[in-house]
């Protein structure tokens, strides 16, 4: 393997709209959105490049009941990211003080994205990170996993990826990369022992 390739949500950093949304309108409204609401199809036309500005006159339009909720979750966002998920970060630690590339894809639309850097430091460790929002292509898109290729110099067979989606897996295996559904940081550590990488067992 010429490197391992990192989901963040869940991967990395542990992530859930509904305290970003319930500090502006309350845990009840909050729940009745997201219950409601499509609201992973409508966040993820933003990882997709669309701005939020655009997604609020969507939603003024589609739902105006729910628009005080979706700009809650954008003017709280902070208050969606959990802390780290438990054992990723020693796993790219262990990762980098062996000198094995890493990188990051991630959907993440691009005005909310600087909150990643700005907290997580492990995020440093990363030689590139390619952001759906800036690059305006989300997985399971082909096209992304493509860029990242591209921009990391390395066919994709040649790579490790690891995320917590089962669609996005199966996306990247289906074009040739060693593509492992994130569970835990045990089963992982496993996983990239088995490609022959630099880890330790739990």
């Amino acid at each position: 393997m010429d490197g391992v390739v990192w989901d963040f949500g869940q991967v990395l950093i542990r992530w859930d709209p509904l305290p970003a949304i319930a500090a502006g309108v309350g845990d009840a409204d909050a729940r009745a959105f997201l219950s409601t609401y499509d609201f992973g199809a409508w966040n993820h036309a933003q990882d997709a490049g669309r701005t939020w500005a655009e997604a609020l006159r969507v939603l003024q339009d589609e739902a105006p009941q729910w628009l005080a909720a979706a700009a809650a979750y954008v003017d709280n966002f902070r208050l969606a990211l959990l802390g780290p998920v438990l054992g990723t970060h020693e796993i790219v630690r262990e990762l980098d003080a062996a000198d094995v590339p890493q990188l990051g894809l991630t959907n993440w639309s691009a005005e909310l994205y600087p909150h990643a850097p700005a907290n997580y430091d492990v995020i440093g460790l990363l030689r590139d990170v390619v952001v759906s929002g800036e690059a305006k292509l989300a997985k399971p898109d082909p096209a992304i996993f493509r860029l990242l290729a591209e921009r990391a110099g390395t066919a994709l067979d040649r790579l490790a990826f690891v995320d917590d989606s089962a669609v996005n897996v199966a996306a990247a295996a289906e074009l040739g990369m060693r593509a492992f559904q994130f569970t835990g940081a045990e089963k992982l550590r496993s996983d990239l022992r088995s490609l022959g990488l630099p880890v330790a067992l739990a």
